[in-house]
């Protein structure tokens, strides 16, 4: 049966499971909206086509499946750049689709053109580098060689961002809706490993005091309870990335927290002064997470490295034992492995020692730092102690929850740490809650991000979306106000600014709002608000001459 191609494009989303798509509609992709209409895709509209690339990327970090975008030509897709370079960086399965100027028409500078013919902008040169795979759909003969190139780039082993260009006249072309049976549809198989698991196991066998640094590829390969497990029964304490908080929960006995510049540094101490043997399980020892890659980390020890891609084997250390393969099946089998060879729990008293020294007051370089952020900290804390599970958190500050959330391994932490960019968290969240549909979920920023991204507010408005917006109000760019303190003799420039009323913004937007500066005010936030079926604005006061005094530029 003949369908037009922007019907085929609806039914190829739902034949990816996609069951909404965020965008803003535009002359040149009204057809594929026309179709929408009818369809089981819920469309949202957004605010900007930034917000709609962000909230598809939330969508999939939560979901683990492919989400979509859609804009117009012109405008409407080069709005979407940082939200899909932002999907690029993070590997998630993004599909966005955007309309163009009628093929008949390229080069001679139709409206909001992008084919690159004529002077144009070349929208596909744009979306290049960003994307795993991109096409200008010109003819209806290849499309579904097109869609399932697409499908392979979306579902694959190493996933990406997509990008589908079609011209408005080609949305209105007639093609065989048998096209859909070209298409491929991969399932996820386990990547087996390719070093016996008895190297690994002898390396724990001879370590006096192994150690896991847990990445988030624990999160992606579902391994966060046999990660838990295999910690717990032979006693090796376990420190995370950022983007890993919560494989395994933070404040419990085998939990060194999170390892990066931005956290309070107890699990770098531990590394350095006690481990002989790291197990790095799906973390990319970038720059945060190694501290600017100092080489006391490393030093004197051993290292093992399990991951599914093989381009990170090796790629900033030398590894003794490295194993390409699935982290959650690696993790079985050398569970099994150390059961069927007795091997006996590890002495806990370097950990039990290295615990008494940090609990000291006076041995605690971030005591005094920590005084004017006492709310925050009491904040983090009231926030993990009212949702034990099943909270969605989207951070874009990350700096003050690295070290003081202690994420449980029932929660969920999304830090901002793709491309890093502003204005991320309130689009994020709600994609993401457009899937979870039954948590409670929370987007906290600085107030500089969000006067980048506040609107998307609306957009929870306007669907009925619960959310939790958490804005830290210091009235200045905290990280270059920082470093303008540290490293440029105080000069401050372009970093402070005035910030709005929330309240009269939140009453305006029709939201509830909370203005916390004093304990009394954060007890009756965590006591009195409804912070899973409304949608708030939350500010926490913050001094601007507070910040940690951590070095983030090299």
């Amino acid at each position: 049966m003949n369908i037009s191609v922007s019907e085929l494009i609806v039914r190829y989303l739902e034949c990816l499971g996609i069951d909404h798509i965020f965008g803003m509609p535009g002359a040149h992709v009204l057809p594929i909206y026309d179709r929408l209409h009818d369809s089981g895709v819920k469309s949202v509209l957004v605010k900007h086509e930034q917000g709609a690339a962000f909230m598809a990327g939330g969508y999939a970090r939560v979901a683990h499946q492919p989400a979509a975008c859609i804009a117009t030509a012109g405008p409407g897709a080069t709005n979407l750049i940082t939200g899909i370079a932002n999907a690029y960086a993070e590997r998630l399965p993004v599909l966005a689709i955007t309309g163009e100027t009628s093929t008949y028409i390229f080069g001679r500078g139709g409206l909001q053109e992008s084919s690159g013919e004529g002077g144009a902008i070349d929208q596909g040169a744009l979306f290049a580098s960003i994307t795993r795979y991109h096409k200008l759909i010109e003819r209806t003969d290849y499309i579904g060689q097109v869609l399932n190139q697409a499908t392979q780039a979306l579902l694959g082993h190493e996933p990406g961002p997509v990008l589908l260009s079609i011209p408005y006249n080609v949305q209105k072309e007639q093609v065989d809706d048998s096209v859909l049976d070209q298409i491929h549809f991969p399932r996820k198989a386990a990547v087996r490993y390719s070093t016996s698991i008895a190297e690994l196991a002898a390396l724990l066998h001879a370590a006096r005091n192994p150690a896991i640094v847990a990445g988030y590829g624990c999160i992606q390969a579902d391994a966060r309870d046999i990660v838990a497990a295999l910690a717990g029964q032979f006693n090796i304490p376990v420190s995370t990335s950022l983007k890993a908080k919560g494989v395994v929960t933070e404040g419990s006995p085998l939990s060194l927290g999170c390892l990066g510049v931005t956290s309070n540094g107890d699990a770098y101490r531990y590394l350095v002064d006690h481990a002989d043997l790291l197990v790095f399980l799906g973390a990319s020892f970038n720059e945060r997470t190694s501290y600017l890659w100092d080489a006391k980390l490393l030093a004197n020890k051993k290292i093992a490295q399990i991951d599914r891609d093989t381009a990170q084997l090796g790629r900033v250390f030398k590894p003794d034992v490295a194993i390409c393969g699935d982290i959650r099946a690696v993790m079985e089998d050398l569970f099994d492995t150390l059961q069927a060879d007795s091997m006996p729990p590890k002495a806990l008293d370097r950990l039990d020692g290295h615990r008494r020294i940090a609990a000291r007051p006076a041995n605690d370089a971030h005591t005094a730092d920590a005084l004017p952020f006492r709310l925050i900290q009491d904040f983090f804390s009231r926030l993990g102690q009212r949702f034990p599970h099943n909270a969605l958190v989207f951070d874009d500050n990350i700096v003050f929850a690295q070290s003081y959330f202690d994420v449980s391994d029932r929660n969920h932490y999304f830090p901002n740490t793709g491309i890093s960019s502003l204005g991320h968290a309130i689009p994020a969240a709600i994609g993401a809650r457009c899937f979870a549909k039954n948590s409670p979920i929370f987007a906290i920023l600085g107030d500089g991000g969000f006067q980048m991204c506040c609107m998307e507010m609306m957009t929870a408005v306007n669907y009925g979306i619960p959310l939790n917006v958490v804005v830290i109000n210091n009235g200045t760019l905290s990280l270059i106000r920082k470093n303008q303190f540290q490293l440029y003799g105080e000069r401050y420039i372009d970093c402070d600014f005035t910030n709005p009323d929330f309240g009269l913004l939140a009453q305006s937007f029709g939201v509830n709002h909370y203005r916390v500066d004093s304990e009394a005010e954060l007890d009756a936030l965590f006591t009195h608000a409804d912070l899973t079926g409304t949608i708030n604005l939350i500010e926490i006061l913050l001094d601007k001459q507070a910040f940690p005094r951590y070095l983030s530029v090299r």
